[in-house]
């Protein structure tokens, strides 16, 4: 009998790429068989993101575009913009599943498969906010060296920009035991590093009356020899968090901060609760905690209300802070959040040109980051073979790229190199 062959492209966050690791993983299960080509499946599975209007129009695109190599094959359009649109009947789709039935695809599709005939479209988007409790669910099938553990769903914040609240609910909590249990499982395994993933991880554990901190003394305990944690508030990095980290034997000296503007009028426009001043001084005690800590953060350009002296204010904040990484990108209007309708609208060209000089900083600081690290020792965790170079590309626990040639297969080993 022949199987259905499915092909499945994950869009935006790594909490969206797990999800669909574990659509993918669902499906096989269940006896649909992968295929290595779009042009060569029954059905094309779009897991999409919606952060941005452009995460949305590339979405569209895809889908256009699928359809005229793939007409015959049926589209399911999963995630974020699926839970989002406006209009999800009208998209050119075949199946609409929301976020809280996107890892039920395998219902829906043998439903579909019985009624195909008879039925135009499936469209099942149900209310987000209804949903009360995380969905563990494993993955079973990993083909990285640095897997990362989703230990936390949604956010319970509403910064006046931001869709994703609408589109992942509020805040839910994988239990203690089941994060635990999947990092030692993955040790056991082999794995040497894991990176813990969500959507708010800062909010992990609050409906057990546990806090991000209960977690890190758990992980230090396990088996793994690594880890590194996703994206933070500045207001979630405790002093006690930081006392913690500096003497953890686990712990890669990796932060990403979820920042947007240090600018603080721009701040209280974003519904954003800390200002300039309580930032830089969380940057700096972690620069003062850590040897040489990488420290990215996300920058928004251009959002409403925001002048040219209040862009400068963060630009001369961001290089005062000595980050190692800015991931800038400009502001985009969403429809449903406070700012599409705030006043003072910035000109597209104006967050073009403010995003580009971001970008500029950010490879100067990369570049003082890197050369302070230049004659350092660092322990690397090699993972493949770089197409490009040939050589074995492994990463620093202050995620630093190396690489190295090697005539021997250095796949998930650990090495100490001097820079």
């Amino acid at each position: 009998m022949k199987k259905n062959k499915f092909y499945i492209k994950s869009l935006g966050c790594k909490t969206n790429h797990i999800e669909g690791q574990l659509i993918h993983q669902e499906l096989v299960k269940s006896g649909f068989e992968p295929s290595q080509s779009s042009e060569n499946c029954d059905f094309f599975i779009l897991n999409t993101c919606s952060v941005t209007s452009h995460a949305d129009n590339q979405a569209l695109y895809i889908i256009k575009q699928f359809r005229i190599k793939n007409p015959n094959a049926k589209i399911i359009l999963t995630g974020c913009m699926a839970q989002t649109a406006d209009k999800p009947d009208m998209l050119d789709v075949d199946i609409v599943l929301g976020n809280v039935d996107k890892l039920k695809i395998v219902k829906y599709l043998n439903q579909y498969l019985e009624v195909a005939n008879t039925v135009e479209k499936q469209v099942k988007v149900r209310d987000i906010f209804l949903e009360k409790e995380f969905h563990h669910k494993e993955l079973e099938f990993l083909n990285t060296t640095r897997p990362s553990i989703k230990i936390q769903e949604g956010c319970s914040n509403r910064c006046s920009y931001c869709i994703i609240p609408y589109a992942r609910g509020n805040s839910r909590s994988a239990s203690l035991s089941d994060v635990i249990n999947q990092i030692n499982n993955l040790a056991d395994k082999g794995y040497k590093e894991v990176v813990i993933v969500g959507i708010h991880i800062g909010e992990w554990g609050k409906e057990y009356n546990l806090t991000l901190l209960d977690l890190l003394k758990n992980i230090e305990n396990t088996r793994i020899v690594r880890y590194r944690l996703g994206s933070l508030y500045v207001t979630e990095i405790t002093d006690e968090i930081i006392e913690f980290l500096k003497t953890s034997k686990k712990f890669c000296p990796h932060f990403h901060l979820s920042l947007q503007s240090l600018c603080n009028k721009t701040l209280k426009n974003m519904n954003r609760f800390y200002t300039k001043e309580y930032a830089i001084n969380v940057i700096n005690k972690l620069h003062c905690a850590f040897q040489l800590p990488f420290l990215g953060c996300d920058i928004i350009a251009g959002f409403p209300g925001e002048t040219e002296e209040d862009f400068l204010e963060t630009y001369s904040a961001l290089k005062e802070a000595r980050l190692s990484y800015i991931h800038s990108f400009p502001y985009s209007k969403r429809k449903g959040t406070p700012a599409y309708n705030m006043p003072n609208q910035a000109y597209e060209h104006v967050k073009k040109e403010r995003t580009k000089k971001l970008i500029v900083l950010s490879e100067s600081l990369h570049a003082d980051f890197l050369n302070a690290n230049t004659g350092t020792c660092q322990e690397v965790l090699f993972q493949k073979k770089d197409k490009k170079t040939g050589k074995y590309l492994g990463i620093t626990r202050n995620y630093i790229k190396v690489y190295k040639e090697s005539k021997t297969n250095l796949w998930n080993t650990l090495e100490v190199i001097k820079l």
